[in-house]
């Protein structure tokens, strides 16, 4: 059996869901995006960790680092962590000031967190990708429930709108992401375990079995598997990608 995983992930590509399956297995952790830049405080807060103003900035990232394996663990014996691109540059020169003189970033996580399955998800579909990006953005809902309810909202409600040379930014942004986890698990000599979007959302059972395999826990039976969120897509969302389509070709 591993000590944990990473899921090395890019935004809207349903690493919510995922952690949510996952945690619920009850033998598989409990990931969340602890090293989220934004998201520091709030786990520190949470975790009743001292202010860094009254520790070294060294003793700080010791006790997040601890308390972040505490709570990925969930009681379990595996620690999970999802990790998106963005944030594995600060994550890894934060390990190194904690464990210096390692050569390279698989040697530094392995130090922290063990030895470490990474699971590098995707979505094909990256235009759907930076559409779906954009309207949570845009609208402020992130996230819902299967039966329709809210789950996860930032801002108050609006009416998206369609933006052409931002969905070409985004998709840009998000293919460089992604081509930059394959060429740093090129780098670090990683075989990571692949998984796609869009077999997690049409069949998650099947996903969740193949991690749990992976990571040598017990898999859930296929009928417990419930997932807790639902997909955003919706007729905006496709006539956002047509219209795309259609400008890009001009």
């Amino acid at each position: 059996m591993l000590d944990g995983y990473i899921i090395c992930g890019t935004p809207r590509t349903g690493s919510t869901l995922l952690c949510g399956l996952l945690a619920s297995t009850r033998t598989a952790g409990d990931p969340h995006s602890f090293y989220r830049r934004q998201d520091v405080a709030e786990w520190a807060e949470e975790w009743a960790l001292p202010h860094p103003d009254t520790m070294s900035a060294h003793d700080f990232d010791v006790a997040y680092l601890q308390a972040a394996i505490r709570t990925g663990k969930g009681g379990t014996a595996i620690f999970g962590l999802r990790l998106m691109r963005e944030n594995l540059d600060e994550l890894s020169a934060i390990l190194d000031g904690i464990f210096p003189d390692l050569p390279s970033d698989k040697a530094r996580f392995e130090k922290a967190f063990g030895r470490v399955l990474y699971i590098h998800l995707s979505r094909e579909n990256k235009l759907a990708q930076a559409v779906s990006l954009i309207k949570a953005e845009q609208t402020g809902l992130w996230h819902i429930a299967p039966d329709g309810t809210e789950i996860e909202r930032v801002a108050p409600p609006q009416e998206p709108r369609y933006d052409f040379e931002r969905i070409q930014h985004e998709l840009a942004k998000l293919e460089a992401y992604d081509a930059a986890w394959n060429t740093w698990f090129a780098e670090q000599g990683i075989m990571p375990l692949r998984i796609g979007y869009e077999r997690l959302s049409s069949d998650p059972a099947a996903t969740l079995m193949a991690i749990s395999a992976a990571l040598g826990v017990q898999a859930p039976n296929a009928e417990d598997v419930k997932p807790g969120v639902a997909r955003l897509s919706d007729e905006t969302s496709l006539n956002w990608m047509r219209r795309y389509r259609l400008d890009a070709a001009i």
